[in-house]
């Protein structure tokens, strides 16, 4: 099992933690894995990104090919587009239809779906409705995992149990908020 991930938004939409539980759920299982630094991350509203490599082998390097990532995960569709060059031709784009706009000449959302639909393998996910049913609409990056759940290899159990251990000191209430948001991401998407 090999699974190279981009994880892509802007700062502060939580990148960082999805990054985290799919740390924790491959540590569960085994597994190795690398991640590459995390740029814009000072910056709430910049740009974030991050190479995820998964292995059931030692990973050497911690990025990603052009060409040969096997899922992005988005939480900001505009994003997205960005990190296409890395995106294999049988990988999987799974992003937020909720746009983060924090530059004025955004372009219209339709343009930016028009690219995404033109990906053989793609979903795009009203994640901030779906989490704001979960309890929080900070919980839209686990609605994100969930969705992508599907594609990372990785069983539900272990990255639930990654959320459990990621947001676990932060009380049962933020725990049971961000488990919903990742089961309710989950169901959205049928492979």
């Amino acid at each position: 099992m090999k699974k190279d991930i981009i994880l892509a938004g802007v700062g502060g939409q939580g990148i960082l933690s999805i990054a985290a539980v799919i740390g924790l759920a491959a540590l569960e299982n085994n597994l190795f894995f690398k991640q590459s630094e995390v740029h814009g991350m000072s910056q709430r509203g910049g740009d974030v990104y991050s190479h995820f490599r998964l292995s059931r082998k030692p990973v050497s390097s911690d990025l990603i090919p052009y060409g040969s990532a096997d899922m992005i995960i988005s939480v900001e569709p505009m994003e997205s587009l960005r990190y296409l060059p890395w995106l294999s031709p049988s990988g999987w784009l799974i992003t937020n239809s909720d746009p983060y706009i924090n530059i004025p000449d955004y372009p219209p959302l339709e343009e930016i779906f028009s690219e995404i639909r033109k990906i053989k393998n793609h979903r795009i996910i009203n994640a901030e409705t779906t989490a704001r049913e979960a309890g929080s609409v900070k919980a839209v990056n686990m609605v994100m995992l969930g969705a992508a759940s599907h594609y990372t290899g990785l069983g539900c159990s272990s990255l639930e149990n990654g959320i459990r251990k990621l947001f676990g000191s932060k009380g049962e209430k933020i725990t049971d908020i961000n488990l919903t948001a990742f089961r309710a991401g989950r169901n959205i998407i049928n492979p």
